[in-house]
């Protein structure tokens, strides 16, 4: 696929993962998706489960799966869904994971997340929270894996940025604020910008047949905001001064914010695309400095092949 032509599809910013999938065969494929318990994560583990994929829930607490689980056992036709512990934020926890996934590995969906955490927190290895969970933990469990995605021979890796990252370029010098001060919003941005780079540093894997895209679902309304305060909720004019959600014409639904990520993991639309950044369904444009006031589009920070490398030689470091 020709990577200086942008990729177009039939689909919009409203369509739902039920449309995107729609026809799709995926009896036989086997997914992973991080986080999928809840919110945009629950919506893409049924539009694949429906579609007959075997679909792991890797999520700190599997009895939170429980509702899905028993939901798919009910359901003739669909493909089985079950639930591994897995904490992105403890890389023994990530490389217990890898070690007993057993087979081929066709779709790693890179979706679970946290955001805007008030003060600066780190793992046992010393990482800052978001960087870990957003970041670091998904770059380990897909090196884990590796091997099983390999196995599958045509395998993609989906991973679920934020239009954030356009506000926060990776900071090299200090990625973890040990030394700059802590700011929830710059650490949660920053964290998105390398889920993009991820995605473009894994075209190292081409050659093993493994693709990878990133995403920004947009704006829905999930457990991912828990963190948010009701002061910057009401600031940024998502809640009114009752403390009621004010939904505007751009929020989704959990089946809408999903559709891309399904559209990615799925879809033969987007058969060979890798290194990409979509949104609504669509890939996205570049947005140039001066043209900060644009809403959506992708930051070239992001996009950067030698920022890539660059961070993909950290993060290896990080993880070993």
């Amino acid at each position: 696929m020709n990577s200086t032509v942008r990729l177009t599809t039939p689909f919009h910013s409203h369509s739902t993962t039920s449309e995107v999938i729609d026809g799709v065969d995926l009896v036989g494929r086997r997914v992973i998706v991080t986080g999928g318990a809840s919110g945009i994560g629950a919506a893409t583990v049924r539009a694949l489960a429906t579609a007959g994929a075997e679909v792991t829930i890797a999520t700190r607490n599997p009895a939170s799966a429980e509702p899905l689980l028993r939901e798919f056992a009910a359901i003739s036709g669909a493909g089985r869904v079950r639930a591994e512990a897995v904490d992105l934020a403890d890389l023994s926890s990530v490389a217990a994971f890898a070690r007993g996934w057993q087979g081929p590995l066709d779709v790693l969906v890179a979706n679970a997340g946290i955001m805007a955490i008030p003060d600066r927190q780190v793992t046992a290895e010393g990482w800052e929270l978001q960087l870990a969970t957003n970041y670091l933990g998904h770059f380990a469990l897909a090196v884990g894996l590796l091997g099983h995605l390999r196995a599958a021979g045509n395998a993609r890796i989906v991973v679920v940025s934020s239009g954030a990252h356009r506000n926060a370029p990776f900071d090299f010098d200090d990625p973890q604020f040990v030394h700059r001060p802590y700011d929830r919003w710059a650490a949660y941005g920053q964290s998105k910008t390398a889920d993009v780079l991820f995605a473009v540093g894994a075209r190292r894997w081409a050659t093993d047949g493994i693709t990878a895209n990133a995403l920004n679902p947009g704006w829905i309304s999930t457990n991912l905001q828990r963190h948010v305060d009701d002061a910057t909720m009401r600031a940024l004019g998502a809640m009114d001064e009752d403390g009621n959600i004010i939904e505007k014409p751009y929020y989704k639904t959990a089946a809408q914010g999903a559709a891309t990520s399904v559209l990615l993991a799925a879809s033969p639309l987007v058969e060979g695309a890798t290194g990409r950044y979509f949104e609504d369904n669509q890939q996205a444009a570049v947005v140039l400095p001066d043209q900060a006031d644009r809403v959506g589009g992708v930051a070239p920070h992001a996009l950067d092949p030698h920022a890539a490398d660059r961070l993909w030689e950290y993060a290896t470091r990080t993880i070993h």
